[in-house]
Formats: structure tokens, sequence, C-alpha cells
């Protein structure tokens, strides 16, 4: 299954009763379904069958994961979905970091070429250096 992007992720996260939902596993850790629905009725007045199309989303938006036993269904916070919406906001809040990698390596690239240029000496060019320090002698 391919990772969910962010805007199901933060589709999910849009409505207040999964948010809520999702604040009772993170503190409370794996809950079986009845559970949840319990919870969540006594705060809302939704049925079963809305409740559980609730975890249905966050589920589908991989912010949940679902584990059978028997006839019960039991609901815990899935870390990667919470990892990758984490992920997106913290490029929000430091667009430059991804580009750090690249900017690390173009320094790496631009040494090299000094060094390169310096031991071409005077007159030659860095490619000529550069092919005389890789062509076998």
């Amino acid at each position: 299954m391919t990772s969910p992007s962010p805007e199901q992720i933060f589709d999910a996260l849009g409505d207040p009763v999964r948010r809520s939902i999702l604040e009772m596993l993170a503190t409370a850790g794996e809950r079986p379904a009845g559970e949840i629905v319990a919870a969540v009725q006594r705060q809302t007045k939704i049925s079963q069958p809305g409740v559980s199309q609730h975890l249905r989303v966050l589920r589908d938006a991989g912010l949940v994961t679902v584990r059978a036993e028997g006839t019960r269904r039991f609901y815990a916070l899935d870390q990667e979905g919470v990892d990758a919406a984490q992920a997106w906001l913290a490029r929000l809040a430091h667009p430059i970091e991804q580009f750090e990698q690249p900017m690390d390596a173009l320094a790496t690239e631009v040494a090299r070429g000094k060094r390169a240029r310096k031991a071409a000496g005077p007159g030659h060019s860095a490619e000529q250096a550069a092919d005389r320090h890789t062509r076998p002698a």
C-alpha cells in the first residue's frame, strides 16, 4: 500500500471528532472499537456507524491501524502517519532544509573543482587535471 498523501492526512485531521479519537488513542493507547464509540458518543450524538466511518477515514489516511481479535477490532495510532504529518509541517516551518543535502553536494563539487584547478597548475584546465587523476598510468 502506498503512503497516504498530506492531503488525505490533513483532510482526516480537519474533523474535530477524528482529532478527539486520535487524542484518545495517543494518550490511552490501543483501544477496542466499542470503547472508542462509547467515548465519542459521550461527547457528541453520533451513531455507531458514524463513528465507524470516522475510524475508516483515519485508517485510510494512515493515522490509525486496526487489528482484529476474533470479532473485536482494536484501533491504535499509526506512528508512520503521524510522522508524515509532522514532516510535512516541518517543511513549512523550515522550507530551506529540503535543499540542505543538495547544497552540501554542490559544495563538495565546487571544492573538488578548486582542488583539480590547483593541481592542474597554470595553463591547464580542471578537466585535464581530473583526467590525469582518473586515467591509469
